[in-house]
Parts: structure tokens; sequence; C-alpha cells
């Protein structure tokens, strides 16, 4: 599999305990919208290894204990440390609505229904309280949230994002 088949849902941060276990740093929100993560492909010395998941503990922290199949002790494990690991797209479940992963729109144009073009998005901030668009606009970042009231249509045909920005916030940053 190709990396730009791929998904980068996390890394693996450390070892744990002694029998080949591994703590995953990822992406908690796309794992929530996966119904069930029973393999991964982790990036070791620049190739993609696929590795079938016995066990998935989910932690605090955006974390998780993970026993991989076939790593055994904690040696086996220790090579795993500092790796990203990636999730097939194709295996992502389609979004709705305003719902959408940072990797399916970078690039899309941002048409605004007030002042048309309004650039490209550069990626998809993913802060606490609400994801938001990072748009680029002529070397200026614009930010707008992602919520239905403002993303009104997403145009995966033309890579087009239509919306409609409240009075203000796009001139906030120009």
């Amino acid at each position: 599999m190709k990396q730009d088949e791929l998904f980068l849902l996390g890394k693996i941060v450390r070892t744990f305990g002694s029998k080949g276990e591994v703590v995953f740093q990822m992406d908690t929100e796309t794992l929530d919208r996966i119904k069930k993560l029973e393999s991964v492909f982790v990036k070791i010395n620049e190739n993609l290894i696929p590795f079938f998941i016995e066990r998935l503990e989910r932690k605090p922290k955006s974390q998780a204990l993970v026993k991989l199949m076939d790593i055994d002790s904690t040696d086996e494990a220790s090579a795993l440390a500092g790796c990203d690991f990636y999730f097939p797209l194709s295996l992502l479940p389609k979004q709705k609505g305003a719902q959408l992963y940072s990797i399916e729109i970078e690039g899309y144009t941002v048409m605004d229904a007030h002042h048309g073009e309004t650039g490209t998005v550069r990626t998809v901030l993913e802060l606490p309280q609400q994801l938001l668009l990072a748009i680029d606009f002529n070397g200026k970042e614009i930010l707008v949230p992602i919520v239905d009231e403002i993303v009104k249509e997403i145009d995966h045909k033309n890579k087009v994002i239509h919306i409609e920005a409240p009075e203000g916030l796009i001139e906030l940053y120009l």
C-alpha cells in the first residue's frame, strides 16, 4: 500500500510493560469514527509495515495501550517507538454535513457567499472546542469554524467548499 492511500492516525510514543505493548498517541476524533481498528500500517525506515491489533485499550489524553500481533517483547516494541502509524483512506467512513477529514479537503477552494473566492484550504485545525478551516488567502491565514451554520456545502467533484461567514469574520484577517 502506498502512503498517499493512507491516513496518518498517530504515533507510537513508547513501550509499556514487558509483553510488547506500546502506547499510541492518536487522532481520537478520527478513531471515534472508525468502527473497529483491526490493523495499522507502521512506518519503519520509510517502509509501511502492516500490523494486526490484538488488543486496544483507550486511555486519557488521546492515547491507547495497544498490543500488536507478533510483537511480544520490550525489545521488539522499542523498535517501533517514535514511528508513525497509518490507516487506509478507503476504510474511513464517509462524512456527512460539516464533518470531514483534513486530508479530504486540503487544497479545496473556499467560496464565501458574500466575498466570493476566499482562498484554499491549508488544513483543518482540531481545537478542543471545535474544528477550524485554515484557509490560505494570498499568504494570510483565515480561520473559519466548521459548523453547519457556516459551511453550507462541500463539493468534492469540483473541490470547492461553499461557506457563509458571519459579517466581519473574513475582514478580521485581511
